[in-house]
């Protein structure tokens, strides 16, 4: 492989661990989510329950992110749709670290946390196959197998971070600052 691919890889690796970090740690944070977003009278299992909800909404909007995505990657070109899918995976996770709780907006809180989820989902449905292909369009043939590997890698790297990170607030933070404040600090 040559300077170019291995850049091309680790770039594409490095983005996918990124949104695979910022899709898995919303669960991370469920509990804290839950309370924040939801009334305070709802009982903690329909709490949770919704809260799990939002999260499986993300990995259900991902066949359509995925459809919709290889399309216009076809036509507009592989690293275009892996640049917005990074976007798209971002802004919302911005978006999702700033909301207003329930206690601050009402409804509202949960419907748009439900919307930055979908988006999310979208964002990742999109971006995972298309970076196989990209990654396996752009090194040696006898190399794809490598390539593709490591950028899985990639993908369960941001899975660990998200642990590690998730393991690191709720270490320094009380449980009372996490529900506060720190929960938002991994989104931001």
């Amino acid at each position: 492989m040559t300077r170019s691919d291995y850049k091309t890889l680790s770039l594409s690796a490095l983005g996918g661990a990124l949104e695979f970090y910022d899709f898995i740690i919303f669960v991370f944070f469920a509990a804290v989510v839950g309370k924040l977003f939801f009334p305070v009278d709802m009982p903690d299992w329909l709490r949770m329950m919704q809260t799990f909800g939002i999260f499986a909404a993300g990995y259900l909007a991902r066949p359509l992110g995925g459809i919709i995505m290889a399309h216009f990657g076809d036509l507009l070109g592989r690293k275009k749709m892996f640049t917005l899918s990074i976007f798209m995976m971002a802004v919302p996770t911005l978006i999702m670290g700033l909301l207003p709780t329930y206690a601050q907006i009402g409804m509202w809180a949960p419907i748009l946390l439900l919307l930055m989820r979908v988006i999310q989902g979208a964002a990742i449905g999109g971006e995972v196959p298309g970076a196989w292909v990209f990654v396996s369009e752009h090194v040696p043939a006898r190399r794809v197998g490598y390539a593709c590997g490591t950028l899985t890698a990639g993908l369960t790297a941001g899975i660990l971070l998200g642990s590690l990170v998730a393991t690191a607030i709720n270490s320094i933070y009380t449980p009372v600052e996490v529900s506060d404040y720190a929960w938002r600090i991994p989104f931001l």
